[in-house]
C-alpha cells in the first residue's frame, strides 16, 4: 500500500507538500489514495519546473497544459481536471496559486439563478428541486437567446405551445410531465418579477394523463428482505446502506429526506425522528427499531469523521466525506436490487413496498397517508387498487348471457 510521506516532491511546490499530505488526511482521504495525489503533486511539480513557473503560474490554463503533457508522457491514472481538485483547491486557499477566473454566466444562467433563489426562498422548494425545474427550463430559455440577449418582452402563447409541442413527445410521460410543470412555473414567475408583460402559463398544453391510472409497483416482502439481506455489514458502506434501505422501506421516506437527516432529527429517547419533507415540512414520525438498530449501528461502527464537521447522518464513503445526495441514497438502492436480483429497483419503489405492506397489515389509507405524510388522501388512494381481495368483494357478477 502506497505511504504518502515516500512521496519524494521536488521543486516549487515542495514547500507545501507537507501542508497537502495532512489536508489530504483531515479530509479523509486512504493512505493509497492520498499517496496517488501526492505523486500527481511531485510530477506537476516537477513540471512546473521544467516550464520555469512557480506555484503562482498554476493558472487554469497551465493546469490544462500539465494535464495533456502528462496524457502525452503515457500516464494512464489521473489525467482529468477532476484528478487537480484537491490540489488546486489546497494551494488556491493559501493563495500560493491564482483563484480560478469566475464564469461570466450567460444571460440564461443568470434568469435560472433568480428563478432558483424564487423556489428556495418564497416557495419553500427544495434546492434540488429547484435546481431540477431550472434544468427542465433551460432549453426554453436559451431557445430565445440571440446574439447574448435574451428578449421576453415580445414572448407570444404561440411560442411558449410551440416548444412543448416540439419538445416533450420524445419524453418519457413523467420527464414531459415535469417540464410542462415546470415551464408553467418559470412562467408565473416571469410574470411576477416584471420580465413579460403578461401571464403565460395558461398557454402551455397539458400531458395526457389519468389520475390513478397507473398501479404503484411495489416489491413483493422477500425482495425487499433479499435487498437488505444483501448489505455487507462487515463493511462501513454496506452498515450504512443498510440502515437507509431499512428506514426507506420501514418508514417510506424519500430518498431526499434520508439524505437530509441530521444527527439532531433522531431523538433516541424518545424513540423518534424528525423527516424534513417536500415544502420544507418537519414531521416527526415513530423510529420503528429495527431501523433505530441499523442507523445506531453505522452511526457506532461506520460513519467517518465528516467533512466540515456535517452533521448530516449518511456521508460518502470516499473522501472527502461529505453529506450523501438523493441521488447517492437511490444508486445505493440500485445496487441492493442488482445483489438481490430484484431488477432495477430505485428508492421511491421501497416507498410502495412500504405502503403496500401497511395496506396488507391492515392499516386504513389514512393511517398509511399519515406516515407517508400526504397532503391529501387522494395521493394515497392509489394504494386500494392494488389491495385485491378487497377489490374483488366489490365486483358485480358479469351478467348471465353476456358477452364479452
Amino acid at each position: 500500500m502506497g505511504d504518502p510521506s515516500r512521496a519524494r516532491v521536488a521543486g516549487p511546490l515542495r514547500q507545501y507538500a507537507p501542508g497537502f499530505a495532512g489536508e489530504l488526511a483531515r479530509l479523509g482521504y486512504t493512505r493509497e489514495s492520498a499517496y496517488g495525489q501526492m505523486l500527481v503533486m511531485a510530477h506537476l511539480s516537477r513540471w512546473l519546473a521544467g516550464e520555469g513557473l512557480d506555484a503562482a503560474g498554476l493558472t487554469p490554463l497551465a493546469a490544462e497544459r500539465f494535464l495533456a503533457a502528462r496524457r502525452a508522457a503515457g500516464y494512464t491514472l489521473y489525467l482529468s481536471p477532476k484528478a487537480l481538485v484537491p490540489l488546486l483547491g489546497y494551494l488556491r486557499r493559501l493563495d500560493a496559486a491564482p483563484q480560478a477566473p469566475s464564469p461570466v454566466p450567460a444571460p440564461a444562467d443568470a434568469l435560472l439563478d433568480r428563478y432558483r433563489r424564487y423556489l428556495v426562498t418564497e416557495r419553500g422548494v427544495g434546492t434540488e428541486t429547484a435546481a431540477d425545474y431550472a434544468a427542465k427550463v433551460r432549453p426554453f430559455l436559451a431557445g430565445g437567446q440571440k446574439e447574448g440577449v435574451i428578449d421576453l418582452a415580445g414572448l407570444t402563447a404561440a411560442e411558449v405551445t410551440a416548444f412543448i409541442v416540439v419538445t416533450c413527445p420524445s419524453m418519457r410521460k413523467g420527464t414531459a410531465k415535469l417540464t410542462v410543470t415546470a415551464l408553467r412555473s418559470l412562467l408565473g414567475w416571469l410574470h411576477v418579477a416584471g420580465e413579460i408583460a403578461g401571464p403565460l402559463a395558461w398557454a402551455v398544453p397539458a400531458v395526457a394523463t389519468w389520475r390513478l391510472a397507473a398501479l404503484p409497483s411495489p416489491l413483493e416482502p422477500g425482495q425487499v428482505t433479499a435487498m437488505l439481506a444483501g448489505c455487507d455489514t462487515g463493511t462501513p458502506a454496506g452498515r450504512r446502506d443498510l440502515a437507509m434501505l431499512t428506514l426507506l422501506a420501514r418508514l417510506g421516506l424519500r430518498a431526499g429526506e434520508v439524505a437530509a437527516l441530521t444527527l439532531d432529527d433522531i431523538d433516541w429517547r424518545a424513540g423518534e425522528i424528525t423527516v424534513t419533507g417536500k415544502g420544507r415540512r418537519s414531521e416527526r414520525l415513530p423510529l420503528p427499531a429495527d431501523a433505530g438498530e441499523a442507523v445506531a449501528g453505522y452511526l457506532r461502527d461506520g460513519r467517518p469523521d465528516p467533512f466540515e464537521g456535517t452533521r448530516r447522518v449518511f456521508l460518502r464513503v470516499r473522501a472527502p466525506h461529505c453529506g450523501l445526495t438523493a441521488t447517492g441514497v437511490s444508486q445505493a438502492v440500485f445496487a441492493a436490487g442488482q445483489r438481490a436480483s430484484a431488477g432495477r429497483v430505485f428508492a421511491h419503489r421501497l416507498r410502495h413496498s412500504a405502503a403496500t405492506g401497511m395496506l396488507r397489515a391492515g392499516a386504513s389509507l389514512p393511517e398509511i397517508g399519515q406516515v407517508l405524510r400526504h397532503r391529501r388522501l387522494l395521493s394515497t388512494a392509489i394504494y386500494a387498487k392494488t389491495d385485491v381481495p378487497a377489490l374483488r368483494a366489490l365486483a358485480r357478477p358479469w351478467p348471465a348471457g353476456g358477452t364479452t
